[in-house]
């Protein structure tokens, strides 16, 4: 398929799926465009660019299905049974061709990166003197774009010895037939990086910081983004390479002091829609209940059925080793989590918590629930639900999508990688102040001194908990790097069986728990009565090796086919069937 196909046909849909909050989102259909009518002024620039913001809000990306991947950490747990498709990735044991759940979003990236990769080549055509302050900043954003999705491939796909699919089209020499070609595939997930950090740093360049965009342009692309994804980056670099460390700090440092970015004072505060465009903000998939725009993760992560009232879809639910992570003071826990009896506002009623819905595991997600605070519960006379009334939620339950922004970054993550940073440079000591900044906001009653990794790693499991940070992506990379304790408490988390609580009656949020049917386990130096290995086969421990066939994704069969030789499929996988 041709790039200028695929970049009108997402000109035309920019605006159905949209994922932002500015009006410069609210783009009109004015018939097919193209090459020869197109590019010729400002408004030209921001529809293309509007464009590339729509991969954000489709359910089989960031809504629900790139989530699936999760199923194979510590965390979660798919809340309702699931197919062969999201089964292979929770058990690590993909093969090529049926892991459906994230054929899509490969697919997704690819048309968003050569959108972006067009907007560049002629953004590009114009001589920099000449070129608007829209025009570069629309550079800057699909500088950040293609940077963005190309990172969300590498990361997955890539490895030392095989790495991803890439190609800049303002290096080409004869751009209508090269379109057409199958992307180069790099020889290492380390040129992929470093290409990812260039187009980070130029779209840094052109873009500015967050503090000083006004709000009908929220949810652009800004230099702290691109800084920002920079610093992941370099991070997951840095597991093939250790002296990509040492360029972490200076930049935190750098988006922090001239960004203006920071924590807020309380971190239940970070998960509410008045909070979403905080200090804390780095960058988040914008969502809104008013015209179901945005991410419906809030929504499929609530309760099945939303006991009654609105119609949650179940689908995730944390593992009783993710409540024993945090210690009976940490305020992250409540922020978080629910557990049998604790309270929560519903719809304007104070509720306690249970769940009688599908797998059984005992606690839920809290993290996207303050959307659904708000309203009430409409009653008949005889006290059933028949409805509800709540402005900051979708209106239909089939695209679940509320008023509250779904973080993708935020500054603590950043913070994080700078205290793992300064470890892995043995500098413990200035580890600590870091760290003792996310340990203080938690009231955990925890101060470091000089912090080790298995201090980093809690840290950052408590504060980024079923957050699109990628928990599986840190016990890999933490996993790969040796045999030291903390390497082999995180593949021991990969490997292990994952639990939850089983209650007498599920229906009760006041019910004891479930001796008679429910084991005794001590976690994390906590003992547990009632406890269950999860259902449906999720809760089994599996093999996985660092470093070996099941640390990326398998190139989707058809991919590799298609692409004549071209596509060289990973160590460990079968090429074709």
């Amino acid at each position: 398929m041709k790039i200028n196909k695929i970049f009108f046909s997402l000109l035309l849909i920019a605006g159905t799926l949209s994922s932002c909050t500015g009006d410069w989102l609210e783009t009109t259909k004015e018939g097919t465009p193209n090459e020869g009518n197109f590019w010729k002024n400002d408004a030209d620039y921001i529809k293309a660019v509007t464009t590339l913001y729509d991969c954000y809000a489709y359910e089989e990306t960031w809504g629900r299905d790139l989530f699936y991947e999760q199923g194979a950490g510590d965390d979660i747990v798919y809340g309702r049974n699931r197919g062969n498709s999201q089964m292979n990735l929770a058990k690590l044991k993909m093969d090529g061709s049926s892991e459906g759940s994230i054929k899509w979003f490969y697919k997704q990236m690819y048309e968003t990166m050569s959108a972006a990769n067009n907007i560049i080549y002629h953004a590009l055509l114009i001589p920099e003197n000449e070129r608007t302050a829209v025009q570069k900043r629309s550079l800057g954003e699909a500088y950040f774009m293609r940077a963005f999705t190309h990172f969300m491939i590498a990361y997955r796909y890539g490895r030392p010895d095989n790495g991803v699919p890439f190609v800049k089209y303002e290096d080409f020499s004869d751009y209508e037939r090269q379109i057409n070609e199958v992307p180069q595939q790099q020889n290492s997930v380390m040129d992929n990086y470093r290409l990812i950090v260039e187009d980070l740093q130029k779209a840094a360049d052109c873009l500015d910081w967050f503090k000083n965009y006004t709000a009908d342009n929220y949810g652009r692309a800004t230099r702290d983004a691109a800084l920002g994804f920079m610093v992941k980056t370099y991070a997951y670099w840095a597991q093939h390479d250790n002296s990509q460390w040492a360029k972490i700090p200076a930049l935190v440092d750098k988006i922090e002091n001239e960004g203006g970015r920071g924590l807020l004072n309380s971190y239940a505060d970070v998960f509410k829609a008045e909070n979403e465009w905080s200090k804390e903000y780095i960058w988040s998939i914008n969502s809104r209940g008013s015209n179901y725009a945005g991410s419906i993760f809030p929504g499929i992560s609530l309760e099945n059925k939303g006991w009654g009232v609105f119609n949650g879809w179940g689908y995730m639910k944390p593992t009783l080793e993710l409540y024993a992570e945090y210690n009976d003071q940490d305020q992250r826990r409540d922020a978080t989590l629910l557990a049998y009896g604790d309270s929560f506002k519903y719809f304007g009623e104070n509720w306690k918590w249970y769940s009688n819905s599908d797998i059984e595991v005992g606690f839920a997600f809290k993290k996207y629930m303050e959307p659904f605070s708000y309203g009430k519960i409409i009653r008949d006379g005889n006290g059933k639900i028949t409805g509800y009334e709540n402005s900051h939620i979708s209106t239909n339950g089939d695209r679940p999508t509320t008023d509250l922004n779904v973080p993708l970054m935020r500054f603590s993550e950043l913070l994080l990688f700078k205290a793992e940073a300064l470890i892995m440079q043995g500098q413990n000591n200035a580890a600590a102040v870091v760290l003792n900044r996310i340990a203080n906001r938690a009231q955990e009653g925890v101060t470091y001194t000089a912090p080790t990794m298995i201090e980093l790693m809690h840290e950052r499991r408590c504060e980024l908990a079923f957050e699109w940070t990628d928990r599986l992506m840190d016990l890999k990379r933490w996993a790969a790097g040796g045999n030291a304790a903390w390497n082999l408490d995180a593949l021991a988390k990969i490997r292990g069986a994952k639990h939850g609580i089983k209650h007498v009656d599920r229906t009760n949020p006041d019910s004891p728990v479930d001796v008679t049917n429910g084991t005794t386990l001590t976690i994390n130096g906590k003992t547990y009565h009632g406890v269950i290995t999860i259902g449906a086969g999720q809760g089994d421990a599996k093999d996985y090796e660092p470093g070996g066939t099941y640390s990326v994704l398998p190139y989707e069969i058809n991919q590799v086919i298609k692409s004549n030789g071209k596509l060289k499929q990973n160590k460990g996988y079968a090429s074709n069937f």
